[in-house]
């Protein structure tokens, strides 16, 4: 399964100022495949150490974590030369031992020659309840998620439609395979990108919904048992109600966050740290309101407002019990849900091509979903619409009161672009970036 990293992995590898790298990313998102398909490519041998399933190796790091100590002892432990060149040195699940992590600050300075790399889960929760601390400026770091829909054509044998796509999308051309392309988004919103389910479903062309929704389901089981392992009873209580809570939070007309949706009583200060929780752990991806769209961004995020997306749609419409035929157009009661469903689809598509996305509102009168900030500068909103019916006076609130260059319309209609309004089909929206 090819997936994007991989070309950021062979950058770091080529880099002339290279630096132990750490993997971050949510359980389950295939970082341990995705480093151990790179290290078969591009190295003779790898040192493969999983922390949590060998904690025989642990004792490796209780004294002495210098590279000088630790090569000659993991050759040993390994039986393999370790050569500085053509060796991988991988530590997986690093937040079982984080005297492992502190390591990688002496590979930094004393041996940056070699080749290592590790990856964590929890790095953000195990770290926190830890007396060892994150190796700042002495690390490289990439974050792993979720295929996004690219990926998803790439492992569907859909390689020549993906390109087409990004060609309608940067020349703005309507796009002849558009039914089929929005076939296919139908699928990835219904099984996401998860990659056990995404395999399941590419070699498993037969399979019924019940079968991805079961992988699915195990998914959320290893996280929940995740959230009773590293938090209190009283915390995992809350982080639970947090997570089980974001369906209904999405299924409101007004997607915004509200503490009172989790209980009447509910108040800030009772939920931020398992929100944080949720967001350490990979799972949850914050989107937050800004009181002006001027850059840069960050100055008027207001952090008392946001919206919580989960890291996968898939896993979004199992807790929903959703069905193929729910994702359907149509313009019954369900259309909210098909609203926070394609808003957690292209949210998990621009962060996953690394924008930073915000929203825009002006509380009870309008809003524009995201607003990111181009490589030119200029503020870029995002309107997204589940269906072909446009029509939005929160858009044109926004035109008015900051006049952007042009404005991205994410919806099932086809490219295009007029009146400043560049049409963007939902399944593209991984173009944007």
């Amino acid at each position: 399964m090819e997936r994007k990293i991989d070309a950021a992995l062979l950058a770091w590898k080529s880099a002339r100022q290279r630096k132990p790298l750490v993997l971050n990313g949510a359980r389950q998102v295939g970082k341990t495949f995705s480093v151990l398909a790179f290290a078969k490519a591009q190295f003779k041998n790898t040192v493969h150490i999983d922390f949590s399933a060998r904690r025989d190796i642990a004792a490796v790091f209780n004294s002495d974590i210098t590279p000088g100590a630790l090569i000659p002892q993991l050759a040993a432990r390994f039986k393999t030369e370790i050569d500085p060149g053509h060796t991988l040195i991988f530590f997986d699940e690093i937040q079982a031992c984080p005297r492992a992590l502190t390591s990688l600050k002496y590979f930094y300075e004393q041996a940056p020659h070699y080749h290592v790399v590790a990856a964590g889960s929890l790095l953000g929760v195990a770290l926190g309840r830890a007396e060892h601390s994150y190796p700042v400026g002495k690390v490289d770091a990439l974050t792993l998620r979720p295929l996004d829909f690219e990926e998803y054509l790439w492992a569907a044998d859909e390689r020549q439609m993906a390109g087409l796509i990004r060609q309608s999308y940067e020349k703005d051309s309507v796009f002849g395979l558009h039914d089929h392309a929005l076939r296919l988004l139908r699928e990835y919103l219904f099984c996401g990108g998860m990659p056990e389910v995404v395999s399941h479903v590419t070699q498993n062309p037969g399979g019924t919904p019940q079968e991805i929704r079961r992988l699915q389901g195990l998914i959320a089981d290893a996280y929940l048992a995740d959230m009773t392992k590293y938090a209190s009873p009283i915390d995992t209580a809350k982080i639970l109600s947090v997570w089980r809570g974001i369906p209904e939070q999405l299924n409101k007309e007004n997607h915004k966050f509200q503490y009172t949706t989790i209980a009447s009583s509910a108040r800030a200060y009772h939920y931020e740290a398992p929100i944080n929780w949720l967001k350490s752990a990979g799972l949850v991806e914050f989107c937050y309101r800004v009181s002006e769209g001027a850059a840069p961004l960050r100055a008027f995020a207001k952090h008392g407002h946001f919206k919580l997306y989960l890291l996968d749609v898939g896993l979004l419409g199992s807790l929903y019990a959703l069905e193929p035929a729910d994702l359907m157009p149509s313009d019954d009661k369900t259309a909210h849900l098909r609203g926070g469903i394609a808003e957690n689809y292209v949210m998990q598509q621009l962060v996953a091509s690394g924008i930073e996305p915000f929203y825009w509102g002006i509380p009870s009168k309008s809003e524009v979903e995201f607003l990111f900030r181009s490589d030119s500068g200029g503020i870029v909103p995002i309107e997204v619409k589940s269906g072909k019916n446009v029509t939005a006076r929160s858009l044109e609130a926004y035109r008015s009161a900051y006049q952007p260059k042009y404005v991205i319309r994410c919806s099932a209609r086809n490219f295009g672009f007029g009146n400043g309004i560049k049409s963007v089909p939902l399944y593209a929206a991984h173009c944007i970036a």
